[in-house]
């Protein structure tokens, strides 16, 4: 894990604009939908799992992902970190990686946020997303 990488975490914690956290989240979301694609038409993945297969990846992705390297596939092509909020130098735990990523799946908590810019996905799982 990155823990002694300074660019971790950067030292003034400006937060992501909405700009780069959507075009994040569209980036993630057409790479997964390719993934699941790419699955059904090799027969690794059977029928048509309408939706639900890029889901689940975007989840699964968006979490280890976070966890491994600071953010999903997305946000790491976008320059936006997650980092936790109470030790911003230190990696995001799968736990907390995960709970960020299903509340973001559910759409709602991304579109709710305070002046901190935080959303509730983040208030949950006790990080912040911010530019790097």
């Amino acid at each position: 894990m990155p823990q002694n990488d300074p660019t971790y975490a950067p030292a003034d914690l400006t937060p992501a604009t909405w700009g780069r956290r959507i075009l994040a989240i569209v980036v993630d979301w057409v790479t997964c939908l390719a993934v699941v694609e790419g699955l059904v038409a090799v027969g690794v993945l059977a029928g048509n799992p309408n939706g639900l297969g890029t889901l689940g990846l975007f989840v699964l992705e968006s979490a280890l992902f976070t966890a491994l390297a600071g953010g999903s596939f997305g946000k790491l092509a976008t320059r936006v970190r997650v980092v936790r909020k109470d030790a911003p130098g230190q990696p995001v735990s799968l736990l907390r990686a995960l709970v960020r990523s299903v509340l973001v799946a559910l759409l709602v908590p991304p579109l709710l946020t305070f002046d901190d810019g935080r959303g509730l996905h983040d208030l949950a799982a006790g990080t912040r997303t911010v530019t790097i």
